[in-house]
């Protein structure tokens, strides 16, 4: 141990499902060192991303504010430079800051090309391009630095971006630093429509693993849905496992393991165009569920976290993790309380979920149900952040139908239940958005059998029966 304040590296993966981890119950073994961090730290179980879409989820990561807040509630719009962000507070309080890979947060003002330092998010040290997928393949990495000059690095690129946060630690280990270390595995090449995993991965994990959301849906998907990428996307996620382990090693070498919070976690999932005619942008957990684990200082041993949560607790929790005030107007909350079995009482049951893009959209999600609005025909979805009318699209029981592949919604039998996912979607929206939308509930219909509850409570009696192997 040393008398230097935590230091911090987030590892972020970008379209990474949560059932990919051997921790989340993946019988494939892709993620050794995952599930290790998550043995050795704090798993959270059900993390949830505020936005599936890679701009606003990425927004709100810095921020710790919704995407609604920071302005940037679908791709292609900048973080404005006067929000306060992970970078700024903990560079404030004397850290070296640094950033590496794929940013996603300058708009248009440079899609391409070097990200303008106005528009770092406050990052000082900085090897990053705005939208990595055009700037790279998978063995020829270009990114920018600090002065706008373009940069090659050769390997596999998640490799080629774990060797430069190597030697980012190496070269800052004796003083407190913040490391943001935003890998583009596992999302696809967009120019082919593939997962280029290194030579003999893809292989390696073809017909392994199929989740049954994607066993039930892919048939019927467009471009070869999730048969034709698994192999790659499985192959991509075990290279990063790989290197994930190489910059903890790293950190053993330098003695600053036990003295480093590490948190893993990506900004949506994937549903391979098994929800609509592309990867994500719907609520149904392969879009918004996540991988989340932390290590370090305040997390280790923490055991699992199994209440839902979102992502935009990142930015407070890892501020707190450091001993830091958190900055007036962040919206998130400190997972700080809930580790090593912990309570927050005032924290909310359920987590909001904003849609956007494909349509203007929001949905709760708690342990047991997810529901979800969607704004009328006319809206559109990529310049309006909000709707004033929204209409019941979807509920489903997470329970009994984990993947979700029945929808109850407008089931006579459950309006009870979406009229109390009704409430806490517009408590949310008041406190998040400032807003009081009208949701109309969906057409009652009825299905044979079905209610919320499977013992007929009221028909058979429970209470005073006596045990059966009393006379």
């Amino acid at each position: 141990m040393t008398d230097v304040p935590p230091r911090v590296i987030v590892v972020l993966t970008d379209q990474q499902r949560w059932d990919t981890t051997g921790a989340h119950g993946n019988p494939a073994g892709v993620t050794p060192e995952f599930d290790r961090l998550a043995r050795e730290g704090t798993l959270v179980e059900r993390a949830i991303t505020p936005n599936p879409v890679c701009a606003p989820a990425r927004s709100a990561l810095q921020t710790g504010r919704w995407p609604t807040s920071t302005g940037v509630f679908r791709n292609g719009l900048p973080l404005p430079a006067d929000t306060p962000t992970l970078a700024s507070v903990l560079g404030a309080a004397g850290y070296v800051t640094g950033y590496i890979g794929k940013w996603h947060l300058a708009g248009e003002a440079s899609p391409d090309g070097p990200v303008p330092p106005g528009l770092r998010g406050g990052y000082g040290h900085w090897l990053a391009s705005d939208r990595l997928e055009f700037t790279s393949d998978a063995h020829r990495t270009v990114v920018f630095d600090e002065d706008g000059e373009p940069v090659r690095l050769p390997g596999y690129r998640s490799d080629a971006l774990v060797d430069a946060a190597i030697r980012f630690v190496a070269d800052h280990h004796d003083r407190p630093f913040l490391l943001f270390l935003s890998l583009l595995e596992p999302h696809h090449q967009n120019a082919t429509d593939d997962y280029p995993a290194p030579a003999g991965y893809r292989e390696r994990y073809e017909g392994r693993w199929l989740p049954p959301d994607l066993a039930a849906l892919s048939p019927t998907a467009p471009q070869g849905g999730a048969h034709r990428h698994l192999g790659g996307y499985l192959g991509q996620i075990k290279r990063v496992d790989e290197g994930v382990g190489r910059l903890r090693d790293a950190l053993r070498s330098l003695g600053i393991e036990d003295d480093t919070v590490l948190a893993w976690t990506a900004d949506h999932g994937s549903h391979f165009r098994t929800r609509n005619s592309e990867y994500k942008r719907s609520a149904h957990d392969a879009s918004v569920r996540v991988p989340w684990v932390l290590t370090g200082p305040g997390f280790r041993g923490g055991g699992l976290v199994r209440q839902p949560v979102s992502t935009v607790d990142l930015m407070p929790t890892l501020v707190e993790a450091v001993g830091l005030d958190v900055p007036e107007g962040v919206q998130g909350r400190s997972l700080l309380p809930l580790v090593g079995g912990g309570a927050d009482p005032d924290r909310p049951e359920s987590v909001l979920v904003q849609i956007s893009e494909d349509q203007v959209g929001r949905a709760v999600r708690t342990e047991r149900w997810k529901y979800v609005v969607s704004a009328p025909p006319g809206a559109d979805p990529w310049r309006e952040a909000a709707a004033g009318l929204y209409r019941e699209t979807e509920l489903y029981d997470l329970a009994a139908d984990p993947y979700e592949l029945e929808n109850l919604v407008g089931l006579a039998s459950h309006r009870g239940v979406a009229d109390g996912l009704r409430d806490a979607l517009a408590e949310w929206l008041l406190r998040v958005e400032g807003a009081g939308p009208v949701i109309e509930a969906a057409p009652s219909r009825s299905l044979d059998q079905r209610r919320p509850e499977p013992f007929p409570d009221g028909r058979v009696p429970w209470e005073g029966v006596r045990f059966g192997h009393h006379r």
